[in-house]
């Protein structure tokens, strides 16, 4: 049974959200540069740090590069380390990223999804994160508010258990931007969900110094490289484990993937993020109508929660995987072709097709959610998808 918490509710946009768990988290280093839409989470932060609200040395870098280096410095040293970043920012970042998950460093960014330019756009897709699916981070992708909050605290200990950063995504303007409700932890119950952390290793311990960073060529940098993967691919079992204490603590329980009215659909589509809610709004009205309507929103999409797709898809009639970045000239968007590699083995694997959608912000109807089920729905019959990959919304 849940703690007898008294949260505290209030009315708090996605980037509040972000910043009020980084208040709580109280990390000890916080290296940031600003970018829209993401600005307002380190800006509210460093009112915190000018308020006294934290303890946290906030680094006011000249770009997000340096951000993130000086990120890697500070966890290098044994720090609790923050930062928080969208689009062309964490493309800038991108050398950084490999250095600081190859040296297990457990630094939390919370990513706001923005598209990346060309040409410039401001508003929600999911390439920045995407480009960045390789480089060996946790990623988390929340649909409002509260998980984001949520998965925040979560993911630090998280991180600091598999010794692996994390990004934990909202979508820009659509959740960073929208007045939600939230249930907010006490600060102590966050502090103590944390625990003090310490290091394994410090640049800072003297009586036991360490290289870090060296200079690694054929003899061992193989071996090391996969014993990164394998730290991610162990991954799921810290997440579990943290997302049971959470649960019992305050009740509220996030899992690799959430299932809606699947048990029992023959159509079902794949989402992440913001759309997930309206998704599951469309199966509520088909269900309705007598249609066997599902869907499964991935909230963790690495480590890829390759098992638990291929659980809860396997036998399906038709399944539709909805992507908010498209990879050009690749095989469909990247969470279509992880999907349909998963089930690549199965005996009854379903046909599955691929629905690019919102890329730059562009609005995703539940009219047009329900055009898509209503292509499955042909898949079913046909036995076969027409189109593999479809662009949702798009005018010709």
């Amino acid at each position: 049974m849940p703690k007898n918490i008294k949260f505290t509710v209030v009315a708090r946009t996605g980037n509040e959200a972000m910043a009020e768990a980084m208040r709580q988290i109280n990390p000890d280093v916080v290296a940031a540069y600003p970018i829209t839409p993401a600005t307002e989470v380190v800006q509210l932060f460093a009112s915190f740090v000018a308020d006294g609200l934290v303890e946290t040395e906030f680094v006011p870098a000249e770009s997000e590069h340096s951000a993130i280096s000086a990120c890697v410095g500070a966890a290098a040293a044994g720090g609790r380390v923050m930062t928080s970043t969208s689009s062309q920012g964490l493309a800038l970042m991108h050398e950084i990223l490999y250095i600081a998950s190859a040296l297990r460093l457990p630094i939390v960014i919370c990513e706001v999804n923005r598209a990346l330019s060309g040409p410039i756009n401001i508003h929600c897709d999911h390439s920045d994160t995407m480009g960045s699916r390789d480089a060996g981070w946790i990623q988390i992708f929340s649909e409002n508010a509260q998980e984001a909050y949520d998965s925040i605290i979560q993911a630090v200990r998280i991180s600091e258990l598999a010794k692996l950063p994390s990004l934990v995504t909202t979508d820009g303007f659509i959740i960073s931007h929208e007045m939600q409700r939230l249930e907010m932890l006490p600060d102590k119950e966050v502090q103590d969900f944390l625990g003090e952390y310490t290091p394994e290793f410090s640049l800072l311990d003297v009586d036991k110094p360490i290289l870090m960073g060296t200079f690694d060529l054929q003899d061992y940098f193989f071996e090391h490289k996969r014993a990164q993967s394998e730290a991610m691919s162990v991954t799921p079992e810290y997440m579990e484990q943290v997302s049971r204490e959470f649960a019992k603590r305050y009740g509220r329980e996030y899992g690799m993937v959430e299932a809606y009215m699947a048990d029992d659909a023959e159509i079902v589509t794949v989402v992440m993020g913001s759309a997930a809610g309206t998704t599951r709004a469309v199966v509520n009205e088909l269900r309705e109508e007598g249609i066997k309507a599902g869907t499964i929103k991935i909230r963790v999409f690495r480590p890829f929660p390759r098992e638990w797709i291929v659980r809860l898809l396997k036998g399906r009639k038709a399944i539709g995987v909805m992507d908010r970045a498209d990879s050009l000239a690749g095989f469909g968007g990247p969470v279509f072709t992880e999907v349909r590699s998963a089930l690549y083995e199965e005996k009854t694997k379903p046909p599955t097709a691929d629905y690019i959608y919102g890329l730059g912000g562009r609005d995703l109807s539940m009219e047009e959610i329900r055009g898509i089920y209503e292509e499955l729905q042909e898949i079913q019959k046909d036995g076969k998808a027409g189109n593999l990959v479809n662009y949702v919304g798009v005018r010709e």
